[in-house]
């Protein structure tokens, strides 16, 4: 199968590359390298990098018509929340008007399936119902959750307008190795980096604040069977279904130091979700999809990747 992933050299994009070419996959990575790294496919020298900014539509289209992938694996983005809010122009630009130039491109050359990266807890912001299921009414709190939603609904209308066959996945807080403990990364990332260097993380807030953890092989798995199940479109919730606290990360954490883990709270920030869990029923009904990976086993795995 020959494939295309935007978006290959970053941390989630990475992992999926390396899975892609294990089953025998032709793969071609599209990154601008602006926060992916050429050490992240160190291990997939299978893999042809092209150094491309996803907002250049005609580069784009090169691209995918040279390449002509039977399914492409949409995961350049714009993720920090923070950037997203300074300047939510920029964080548009990368995530609405880049998901339109590879819907573009992808309908203009046949593309038979697009499987875009989503979020879960961005769109759904202060949930009433959690877990939280696909229907629940998107209520975003952040230029960035705003953004993929909008990414979401255009990967829609090129499925009505064009007949392109598209799903979207929401994630919910991906974790594991290649994730940046000094970039713009999860708490795990964060919290895994300063145990291993010996510093003090801070909780913001009493760490109590919940939120789906799942392991980014699980996230691959997911994308995997996306790219199978072509019946099945539109947006599919990609976590574990179990609520998971801040302080829950601290307890695991603290059994792999000799010195005991005890990190420093500060006041909670303004308009942070305290609670957010996805409800994973129809990734379980039409994708066959469960994550396997705990959180114990996940953070093993993430510092054995990260000594």
């Amino acid at each position: 199968m020959k494939t295309i992933v935007t978006g290959g050299a970053g941390f989630i994009g990475s992992n999926l590359v390396d899975a892609l070419l294990a089953r025998g996959d032709e793969v071609v990575v599209l990154d601008d390298l602006s926060t992916g790294k050429r050490d992240n496919l160190a291990s997939a020298t299978d893999a042809a990098l092209r150094e491309t900014d996803i907002r250049d539509a005609e580069a784009i289209a090169q691209a995918v018509g040279e390449t002509q992938p039977d399914v492409i694996f949409h995961l350049a983005a714009q993720i920090d929340v923070r950037k997203s809010v300074a300047d939510p122009a920029h964080d548009s630009r990368i995530n609405v008007e880049g998901t339109i130039n590879v819907l573009r491109a992808a309908q203009a050359h046949g593309v038979p399936r697009v499987i875009n990266t989503s979020t879960g807890g961005a769109i759904y912001g202060t949930a009433d119902t959690i877990p939280t299921p696909e229907d629940h009414l998107p209520a975003p709190e952040a230029p960035y959750g705003m953004s993929k939603f909008c990414a979401e609904q255009y990967c829609e209308l090129y499925t009505r307008l064009h007949g392109l066959n598209t799903i979207s996945l929401r994630y919910g807080n991906v974790y594991g190795p290649r994730q940046d403990p000094h970039g713009e990364a999860g708490v795990v990332a964060i919290f895994c980096g300063a145990l291993l260097e010996g510093t003090t993380p801070t909780i913001f807030g009493d760490g109590k604040q919940t939120r789906d953890y799942i392991y980014v092989d699980d996230v691959v798995e997911a994308n995997l069977r996306a790219a199978e199940r072509t019946d099945v479109q539109g947006p599919v919730n990609i976590g574990t279904g179990v609520a998971k606290s801040v302080l829950d990360i601290v307890e695991v954490l603290a059994n792999h130091s000799n010195n005991g883990f005890r990190p420093d709270h500060a006041p909670e920030r303004p308009g942070e979700v305290q609670h957010s869990t996805l409800d994973v029923t129809r990734a379980r009904e039409t994708l066959g999809f469960e994550a396997k990976v705990g959180l114990e086993e996940g953070l093993d795995r993430t510092l054995g990747s990260l000594r």
